[in-house]
């Protein structure tokens, strides 16, 4: 299976991002499935259902979310109505919160993949134990056996945090990616177990900017400790980041992993398939 995964779409830029580049990578990487951490999508801050849609329509088959899930009050009702929409899954048991934390999907070519959403709780929003929930849902759905691949957006803070779920997961997923962070990390590998890891996949924004928002209210903020009002995404073109993946159809685990970065102001990189890969 081919696929790839792409960090945090912040704002219109990362939309836009989105929506000029990922039909034609689709087309260049001959990509099975696409998932897209969206939790930034609507104006930097959750998503909506018309923003969602945007990311569908460029070729998007799942989105994740994060720590902003539902910043956007109508996220409450659209996730339990959609279900490419994917939340935390380690959301307290008894806070009977909508949508789901994990679905599998079923790509053109009959294959079967599971996608995992979970929110670290290292400098986070006090969740379950994130570990103890991906342990319940891989448990629950072999790699190799009941699926053919299975991806982890691990949305966290801490890198380690990070790392310490990529070795955990290591020979039970495909791939763990960090999120969250917005910003791409060269850590792009192949952990011994054979699950794709990298740190932080980067977000799909503006890189002229902090972190995705427009300059000045964060240095503001840095350099006064005084809040001029509401972060805003930035507006110029994007460089969409993510992380590419195939795995080998017996086993659901890794065989190649690259960074994935285009347009707008960061280096780019794109994998490049041979002849037979790319039939």
């Amino acid at each position: 299976m081919r696929f790839a995964f792409f960090g945090d779409v912040v704002g219109r830029a990362g939309r836009d991002g989105i929506s000029d580049h990922l039909p034609a990578l689709r087309r260049r990487l001959g990509l099975d499935f696409v998932i897209i951490n969206a939790e930034n999508a609507a104006s930097g801050f959750g998503i909506t259902e018309n923003t969602a849609r945007e990311l569908f329509d460029a070729g998007a088959d799942c989105l994740t979310l994060g720590n902003h899930s539902f910043d956007q009050k109508e996220a409450l009702t659209y996730i339990v109505r959609e279900p490419r929409l994917i939340r935390p899954v380690n959301y307290p048991l008894f806070a009977d919160t909508p949508g789901r934390g994990s679905q599998m999907f079923e790509t053109g070519k009959g294959q079967r993949i599971l996608v995992i959403n979970v929110l670290g709780r290292v400098h986070m929003d006090s969740l379950d134990d994130p570990f103890a929930s991906v342990d319940k849902e891989l448990e629950a759905c072999p790699l190799g056996m009941a699926v053919d691949a299975i991806v982890v957006d691990m949305h966290a803070e801490a890198t380690s945090e990070k790392m310490a779920m990529g070795h955990f997961c290591d020979g039970r997923a495909s791939l763990v990616v960090g999120t969250h962070t917005h910003v791409p990390t060269a850590d792009c590998q192949i952990l011994n177990g054979g699950t794709a890891y990298q740190t932080d996949a980067g977000a799909c924004a503006d890189y002229d900017s902090v972190i995705g928002n427009q300059k000045e209210e964060p240095l503001r903020r840095f350099t006064t400790r005084i809040s001029g009002g509401r972060y805003k995404p930035a507006e110029g073109p994007a460089t969409v980041c993510g992380v590419y993946v195939e795995t080998d159809d017996a086993t659901g685990l890794a065989r190649r992993v690259e960074p994935i970065r285009i347009g707008g102001r960061l280096s780019e990189t794109v994998p490049v398939l041979d002849a037979v890969a790319a039939e």
